[in-house]
């Protein structure tokens, strides 16, 4: 996902600072070291680390007044702006096929790799209006679902 990410920051010409986080006492220090740089967003990369951290995460974020992105809803179900990440009600249904098909006799090496497919796009309209931003209404459009 990193290399992606820096892939994507150069193309738009966005400098991308990382800041390691390996436990989760290292989340202060982090948003600490991202105000005193005048950090102007955070990306928060799937981990089940932060999963486990997603209140914490946002209420960092809202504290330091940066917008955060992150890769799956429920951090803006809790508060965070966006996300955008695979939609998981369709790989569990995905996966149900698969066990079907297992349960049926069909050997794993049978069974394709498939990657997600269906991707989720949500907005905390709440958090934006916090933060002072004013999204443009084709992004709101895109949005597959919208907390206010």
């Amino acid at each position: 996902m990193r290399k992606e990410t820096e892939a994507a920051a150069r193309a738009l010409n966005v400098t991308l600072q990382s800041f390691e986080v390996e436990r989760p006492s290292d989340l202060e220090v982090a948003f600490t070291e991202m105000r005193r740089r005048q950090i102007g967003a955070v990306l928060v990369p799937l981990d089940p680390m932060f999963n486990d951290q997603r209140g914490r995460l946002v209420s960092l974020a809202a504290q330091s007044r940066l917008p955060a992105m992150f890769g799956e809803r429920f951090y803006v179900d809790a508060g965070g702006l966006v996300s955008y990440g695979p939609n998981y009600a369709a790989l569990y249904r995905r996966a149900a096929v698969f066990v079907d098909k297992l349960s049926r006799g069909t050997t794993p090496a049978e069974l394709p790799v498939e990657q997600p497919t269906r991707f989720e796009f949500a907005i905390n309209l709440n958090t934006a209006k916090t933060l002072g931003l004013m999204l443009p209404q084709s992004v709101l459009l895109q949005a597959d679902h919208l907390v206010e």
